[in-house]
């Protein structure tokens, strides 16, 4: 594995391009590349990526920028990526750009001498840095692997960006957990700095405490506005926000977050973890009144889509209606192991099958236990599995490396390997 903090900037680009060289041509080399980007090459090998050239999409029209920009959670949070990145990467000759979860580039902000530069990178509002555009970069291949990446040199995969670095890090919506996008200092090789990416990384988790702060607010509001009304109701019931984080309770313990379909109205409505409910809206969220009188609903089917490589998700049907939920990455493995072993697994096995460390077992049953609070009607445990009489349907991606390709779990590991 390449080791780069030691060496100066010319002996780690002559050092990674070696090893570039080797690994298109499929010859040994003393060292390798890092794990992060040797994934991203394989990548690119297997999707046809231009070594040389790469390619550039068309530039988002001014109006579909704009739109982007307001409908984005990062627009909240600009203030603290500008307080944080903007005067060091100016000082260092770099340029700050914020992309969404579609590598497409909202903000950009820097001195206007190396914005020109970025200019001719493709660096420019309304560009698409997804790995299969540009190949391995700090924007597109932190999206795939959920992890901050940084790109030196001849990390990236297409040889035009040879004179350029790059260290991104993903940002995560702490309200939903969802992918929002990623936060990226790039600029000439020539100013590249060890400790970029671990800044780049530390102000992408102050812009998540910052969604947070806001977030724990808009409790406080909602929960002003619901404690009275509950006070006055009997029965279980729950105000949650748009999100389905809890407010206030009554009639029942205080709930985690209370996953809610994407579109929902007033009116009756069937939930995983509390069965048939009434909704109505509340300023800033939803109360939710559980219904007493109807038995609890048992679903019948579940579809686990991971056919979209950013957007797992899991459908729970039966004849009360059904429920979507979003999964991150880690219920994804899980479900996706499950899926695989209908007679269950063990929480050793399941460690195994997740982190190759089948002493890790206390991870697990903490990952299931949060799965099992909005699952609890599909999903058994003592092994966990899925519930005998539920029907159970994976839906996988076309191409097996884009079965959650984020993932290092050894059981996706050899799904790409072996989709059979």
């Amino acid at each position: 594995m390449v080791r780069l903090a030691a060496m100066d900037a010319a002996e780690a680009a002559r050092l990674l391009k070696g090893v570039r060289d080797a690994t298109l041509s499929g010859r040994p080399s003393r060292v390798g590349p890092r794990a992060d980007i040797e994934e991203s090459w394989q990548r690119m090998l297997r999707g046809g990526v231009d070594p040389d050239r790469g390619r550039r999409a068309v530039l988002l029209p001014l109006d579909e920028l704009e739109r982007r920009r307001h409908a984005s959670p990062l627009r909240e949070v600009l203030p603290v990526l500008r307080d944080g990145l903007v005067s060091i990467a100016e000082a260092a000759h770099h340029i700050m750009v914020v992309a969404d979860t579609e590598g497409k580039l909202l903000w950009r902000e820097g001195k206007a001498t190396v914005l020109r530069k970025g200019d001719s990178h493709g660096f420019v509002l309304g560009a698409d840095w997804n790995e299969d555009v540009v190949g391995t970069n700090g924007i597109g291949t932190p999206l795939v692997s959920r992890r901050p990446v940084q790109v030196h040199s001849a990390e990236h995969f297409v040889s035009a960006h040879h004179n350029w670095t790059c260290a991104g890090a993903p940002v995560t919506d702490p309200r939903d957990g969802r992918l929002i996008g990623v936060i990226d200092i790039s600029g000439p090789l020539s100013t590249m700095h060890p400790a970029t990416l671990s800044l780049v990384t530390s102000v992408a988790r102050l812009a998540e405490a910052e969604l947070r702060n806001r977030h724990f607010a808009t409790l406080d509001r909602l929960r002003g506005v619901a404690a009275p009304l509950l006070a006055r109701l009997a029965g279980r019931a729950v105000a949650v926000d748009v999100n389905g984080w809890p407010a206030a309770v009554t009639g029942m313990p205080s709930t985690g977050r209370l996953p809610l379909p994407k579109s929902i109205g007033h009116g009756r409505l069937w939930l995983p973890s509390l069965g048939m409910c009434t909704l109505e809206p509340l300023p800033g969220g939803w109360l939710v009144r559980v219904d007493e009188e109807r038995p609890a609903a048992t679903p019948a089917r579940v579809v686990l889509d991971l056919s979209r490589p950013r957007r797992p998700s899991v459908t729970v049907s039966g004849d009360a209606g059904s429920w979507v939920q979003e999964l991150s990455p880690r219920h994804a493995e899980l479900l996706y192991v499950l899926a695989l072993h209908r007679d269950g697994r063990s929480a050793a096995q399941l460690a195994q099958d997740i982190f190759e460390d089948g002493t890790r077992t206390g991870t697990v049953r903490a990952e299931m236990s949060r799965l099992r609070r909005h699952l609890a009607p599909v999903l058994a445990h003592r092994p966990y599995r899925f519930v005998e009489d539920v029907e159970v349907e994976l839906v996988r991606p076309e191409q097996p490396a884009e079965l959650l390709p984020h993932s290092t779990a050894p059981a996706v590991r050899r799904a790409h390997r072996d989709p059979s």
